[in-house]
């Protein structure tokens, strides 16, 4: 049995997405912290310049998934498009809500001041684990037997 890819620059970018969120958010996220000698200031903006940059990633990999299927002329993927889909809506959120938040709090702490208590971080993870699993899914339906 031969496994071939339907559309193989998105089944790359699919997984190459899976493993930029999970090495960026779900281990150099926490592990920065743990790092003997760093400050939190350095800390944080050393996570403001990573997520900043896995963001522009993350919309390259979405853009080049979906031109590779929207434009395909015998596309026969277009009933799956929800599994990119949430992906995407999860990126959106996070680019134009979670992450700028996420901005002006640590921004506050950097210069010394008082944060309180917020669940945008665990937003943040819960949006991360919805798309890698939506990514994973969408991956396994890209290949034909």
């Amino acid at each position: 049995m031969i496994t071939r890819a339907k559309y193989p620059f998105a089944l790359m970018a699919a997984f190459l997405w899976i493993g930029f969120v999970g090495a960026i958010s779900f281990m150099e996220a926490w592990l920065k912290f743990r790092a003997p000698g760093l400050t939190l200031p350095v800390a944080l903006e050393i996570g403001r310049l990573v997520f900043g940059a896995l963001n522009i990633v993350e919309w390259v990999f979405a853009i080049l998934i979906l031109a590779n299927i929207v434009f395909d002329k015998h596309c026969t993927m277009k009933r799956d498009l929800l599994w990119i889909g949430i992906p995407v809506l999860m990126l959106l959120l996070q680019t134009i809500w979670l992450l700028p938040a996420l901005g002006v709090r640590t921004d506050l702490q950097i210069q010394g001041g008082a944060v309180g208590p917020s669940y945008q971080h665990f937003y943040y993870v819960g949006m991360e684990m919805v798309k890698v699993v939506f990514l994973f899914i969408f991956g396994f339906k890209l290949f034909k037997y």
